[in-house]
């Protein structure tokens, strides 16, 4: 997933009211850019840290940045949590994706379980179904090791809950954790922020739920599909 402007770097002034970011860009200029993130963004909004935003000339659009990354050192974070999905869709039709290749449709956002909908279906000939739900991951408080949720998720309940309704029906179900980060190999549940989850997600995985974690590779040009990496409760 290229950006389709290029970023520009700056310093993280204050963000607030979720969707705001006041940033000191390095050309002097202090402007807000919106913040698509609607989580706390716990590790990840620290006044002082680098970020990069998307110019925009949308005459539709009020705010003409977009907060797009985090840099942590040497480490990029993916702050967007409306790009998980493009990000797992162009790995799913292009490369592919260890454990859910061989598909012949992808479809997004369709209807299942009790009132949900599911980020992608996996059709192919000849299997099950393949129901992929897709969740960002980017807390991240001991070196290398990254955690979700990082906040209350009565949302993300529900839909381990519906997974492993459909896992128990026969169909494969599939929790992909997309971790947002390049400096994590391992991930985890962080059962201190959400123990009601860390519960449905134990639950999910007795009926027969499979998971996926996937790293990214984050530059200011592109964010796209890495290595699979090593998921540990």
């Amino acid at each position: 997933m290229r950006f389709q402007t290029p970023l520009v770097p700056g310093k993280l002034i204050k963000r607030y009211k979720r969707f705001f970011a006041d940033v000191l860009l390095d050309d002097g200029r202090e402007v807000t850019a919106h913040c698509p993130n609607t989580g706390p963004m716990t590790s990840i909004n620290d006044p002082g840290s680098r970020v990069w935003l998307e110019p925009n000339d949308d005459p539709r659009k009020k705010l003409k940045f977009g907060w797009r990354l985090l840099q942590d050192g040497d480490a990029f974070v993916g702050v967007d949590t409306s790009l998980p999905n493009r990000i797992v869709k162009e790995a799913l039709i292009g490369p592919g994706i260890d454990g859910l290749n061989g598909y012949e449709e992808i479809l997004p956002e369709q209807k299942y379980g009790q009132n949900s909908r599911i980020d992608f279906l996996l059709r192919g000939s000849g299997r099950p179904d393949a129901y992929v739900e897709v969740k960002s991951v980017t807390l991240n408080r001991k070196t290398g090791l990254a955690e979700f949720p990082d906040t209350v998720t009565t949302r993300g309940r529900k839909h381990l809950e519906d997974l492993g309704e459909m896992a128990h029906g026969g169909h494969r179900a599939v929790m992909l954790y997309l971790v947002q980060r390049t400096d994590c190999t391992v991930v985890t549940l962080a059962e201190d922020y959400d123990p009601a989850y860390v519960s449905a997600f134990r639950a999910a995985r007795e009926q027969g739920m499979e998971v996926i974690a996937l790293g990214c590779h984050i530059t200011p040009e592109e964010i796209i599909a890495g290595n699979q990496l090593r998921f540990d409760l």
